[in-house]
């Protein structure tokens, strides 16, 4: 049995080792991670899917503008190689939009694989007037709108505005 939550701080280690093992270490070398470095994840936004005792997938939102409009970014989204086939990063998915948008936050935004994102709502065409930090496929930078117009009017580059943590440990 599956079950999601909220990520612990004792969950540190097996986090950053299911992130190794899916998606090794050059991960730390992604656009997305240069708005993550050394801050905390938005509250209540980092999330965690267990089978028993074991962290089995992981997703955090981060807080960031979109230009002028605050908004969050989402990842990484990873799962358990064993657990792929069983849904559990549909479903981790879904349990985060469904917090962030009980939050009030007005949007997410991403870069991955539109052939994935694009079932939970996320398109690119949202994303047009805004700039990643350095360069991303555009048709693979997303976004998804819970306020109407949220992303899809704001311009500019995305900066992070997450609280800053002295311990990067912490953070990453």
């Amino acid at each position: 049995m599956i079950h999601f939550d909220t990520e612990h701080p004792s969950d540190f280690t097996a986090r950053e080792a299911l992130l190794d093992r899916v998606m090794g270490r050059a991960r730390v070398l992604k656009p997305s991670e240069r708005l993550r470095r050394g801050r905390l994840p938005a509250r209540g936004l980092a999330l965690v899917a267990r089978a028993g005792a074991k962290l089995v997938g992981t997703v955090r939102l981060w807080n960031v503008t979109a230009g002028d409009t605050p908004a969050l970014l989402l990842g990484p989204l990873a799962v358990d190689q064993a657990a792929q086939t069983e849904g559990i990063g549909s479903d981790l998915m879904r349990f985060a939009i469904a917090r962030a948008a009980s939050l009030g936050h007005e949007g997410i935004i991403l870069v991955g694989d539109p052939e994935y994102y694009e079932r939970f709502g996320f398109s690119a065409d949202i994303t047009g007037g805004l700039l990643m930090p350095a360069h991303v496929e555009r048709r693979r930078f997303l976004g998804l709108e819970f306020a109407h117009g949220a992303l899809t009017a704001a311009a500019g580059l995305i900066v992070a505005t997450g609280d800053a943590v002295s311990d990067a440990r912490i953070a990453a």
